[in-house]
């Protein structure tokens, strides 16, 4: 049996987005698309794991003063590296009001990013449309946000069901505890001031498709109308990504 959840040590938010089954029968090629949350953590048998994999393409969808601080995935024959920086206007949520909704917040979030990122997005729709860019990562920091916005937006395009695309984004709340705790780790002087922090319930990416849906008419009109993706490459997607 394939397995969705590919344990790391260190990279606690890597999923196969293989096996979904799209409206017409068919499905998600397993080994083909991954999405994670920071490769600049994967170190001694974690890194031999992940060379394992074959990975061909990586899409790092951080801005580059993380990728500054935190550093990238390591260097590898074979493998390339985009650095496609999709979110615009930085926010801390760690620093955020208690009491501020999680889910409202952070859809409104993913809708400016959806906004502001249209280049960048569109040129990651375009990399993993690719025929040789399997096997492929996409991942941020904590493989959530940025992460989950384009998971959303691929496998909506595949023809994956609505319902099945935010059960996916709401997987990344198994991981949640231990993105905590390496925050904690990384910040011992700071405290955690939002309890929204790392997690991924389901109203996010419900509310982020629905109002997306409202001002676009629907998930594939945002995406051919904003970010300006033509028919063709659509169906190269979904020839690349899915079971024939």
């Amino acid at each position: 049996m394939t397995t969705r959840h590919i344990s790391f040590e260190r990279v606690h938010n890597f999923r196969d987005l293989g096996g979904y089954r799209t409206r017409d029968g068919r499905s998600v090629r397993w080994g083909r698309l991954y999405r994670a949350d920071s490769l600049s953590k994967l170190r001694d048998a974690d890194w031999d794991r992940f060379v394992k994999l074959g990975v061909r393409t990586v899409i790092d969808l951080r801005y580059p003063w993380e990728i500054a601080a935190k550093g990238r995935v390591p260097r590898l024959d074979g493998l390339t590296y985009h650095n496609l920086s999709v979110e615009h206007r930085p926010y801390d949520q760690a620093a955020l009001d208690p009491g501020i909704d999680t889910a409202r917040y952070l859809a409104d979030r993913y809708a400016e990013v959806a906004h502001d990122g249209a280049k960048e997005l569109r040129q990651a729709l375009e990399v993993i449309a690719s025929d040789d860019s399997a096997p492929l990562v996409f991942h941020c920091a904590s493989g959530k946000d940025r992460t989950g916005l384009l998971a959303a937006l691929v496998l909506t395009l595949a023809g994956v069901e609505e319902d099945v695309v935010v059960a996916d984004f709401a997987l990344t709340d198994l991981a949640a505890e231990r993105l905590i705790a390496d925050w904690r780790a990384a910040h011992p002087d700071r405290t955690l001031l939002w309890p929204g922090y790392g997690r991924a319930p389901a109203d996010i990416m419900r509310f982020f498709l629905a109002d997306l849906a409202a001002a676009h008419g629907s998930v594939e009109r945002y995406v051919a109308e904003h970010l300006g993706v033509d028919g063709d490459l659509v169906e190269a997607l979904r020839g690349h990504l899915l079971e024939p």
